[in-house]
């Protein structure tokens, strides 16, 4: 497709999700079953208002079946589903519209899911346009019955284990996805949705208190030190504040929220997107905290040039000010989450931390997050 955004300076090309890729498929299923003759191209409109024009890679044909397959374009965007084929097997019935999952598309296994448990890992909204679009088939060839679907992407149980969907209770395959049926490159928003839905599947498992972590030195830290079982918690990535406005949303009544440094300290600054391209500010917490706490401008001048938080430290460590800084920094943390998770309800939502490095080990952590690891830890024990 000729369509593009521009960001970082750079014009990258829009691509099409798996969803539209299933309501194409289906569609020229549905026009050659009714018709008789092979489908080339297909049009389709996007929930997003952008129009399609898709070739039919694949087609093959049974008395009572035609099988279609269309081809997923993820534009500029990193999607390891690039260049799959995912395939529409359409056939008759009575009346009505059934939509299920054939090979390499997932099961759902666990509750709090976009599907219920036992279906189909195909969300609403490519379920929605596969409806629509059999809908629009039905009436332009004055079809008066319905139509059995089948959706299969036979590379789809290989792709999935590079993907959340085993730590999602999605087996067997990937999910069809897409709200908008449009893929937009290096899209935060893709990332977002699939948080929520983690949170949702911890929510539904019967969990208050959500663990969240947001990287990998944070989830090694959680199993290898901790002992706690990261597969019930939920890596937020550099969207922490995203998934804490969401537990608030969801009902959770508190975060356990532990991890490096490198990132956590960043929320002394009241910075919940945590990735360096949209705010650092490390070093300048440091320093200023430092200046705070009564720190000669040398030691804030080498704080300034220190590249990561343990070279911070060490500097601290020299100054002996490294406890007072820590407890400067971790009272101005806490004011932020108290902040951020106040909520408009006014519900009390309990929020503890714990921030570590791989060299000092535990920096600082909330009066009740020992107890907090400590309760958990004896519930996953059984």
């Amino acid at each position: 497709m000729d369509r593009y955004v521009v960001k970082n300076q750079t014009k990258l090309a829009l691509g099409y999700t798996t969803g539209s890729c299933a309501a194409a498929a289906s569609k020229a299923a549905a026009v050659a079953l009714l018709c008789g003759e092979p489908v080339r191209q297909v049009q389709l409109m996007t929930p997003k208002g952008i129009l399609l024009t898709l070739d039919v890679e694949d087609m093959t044909r049974t008395p009572e079946q035609v099988c279609c397959g269309v081809r997923k374009d993820a534009g500029d965007d990193p999607d390891i589903t690039h260049g799959i084929l995912v395939y529409a097997a359409v056939s008759p019935r009575e009346k009505g519209i059934v939509i299920d999952g054939g090979t390499g598309v997932g099961r759902v296994t666990r509750p709090g899911l976009a599907q219920p448990v036992g279906t189909a890992a195909i969300n609403p909204g490519p379920r929605q346009q596969i409806q629509q679009a059999l809908e629009a088939v039905a009436q332009e060839y004055g079809y008066s019955g319905g139509f059995s679907v089948v959706i299969s992407i036979p590379d789809g149980e290989k792709l999935a284990v590079r993907t959340m969907n085993p730590q999602l209770g999605i087996v067997g395959g990937l999910s069809v996805l897409g709200t908008s049926g449009i893929v937009e490159p290096m899209s935060e928003q893709a990332l977002i949705d699939t948080i929520h839905v983690d949170i949702d599947a911890r929510y539904a498992a019967g969990q208050r208190m959500l663990l969240l972590c947001p990287g990998n030195y944070g989830e090694d830290f959680v199993r290898e030190v901790l002992g706690l079982d990261m597969s019930r918690g939920v890596k937020c990535s550099n969207f922490l504040g995203e998934a804490l406005d969401y537990a608030v949303y969801r009902g959770f009544e508190g975060v356990l929220l532990i991890g490096h440094a490198g990132k956590l300290i960043k929320l002394a600054a009241g910075v919940f997107q945590t990735h360096s391209s949209y705010a650092d500010g490390r070093q300048e917490i440091f320093a200023a905290h430092a200046a705070l706490c009564g720190a000669d401008q040398e030691t804030v001048t080498q704080l300034m040039q220190a590249v990561t938080v343990d070279a911070c430290l060490d500097i601290l460590q020299r100054a002996g000010l490294d406890k007072p800084v820590l407890a400067s920094i971790s009272q101005k943390i806490q004011s932020h989450l108290q902040h951020r998770t106040a909520g408009k309800s006014g519900r009390a939502f309990e929020v503890e931390y714990m921030i570590f490095t791989n060299q000092y080990g535990v920096l600082m952590q909330t009066e009740q997050a020992a107890d907090c690891i400590a309760a958990r830890r004896k519930e996953e024990q059984g």
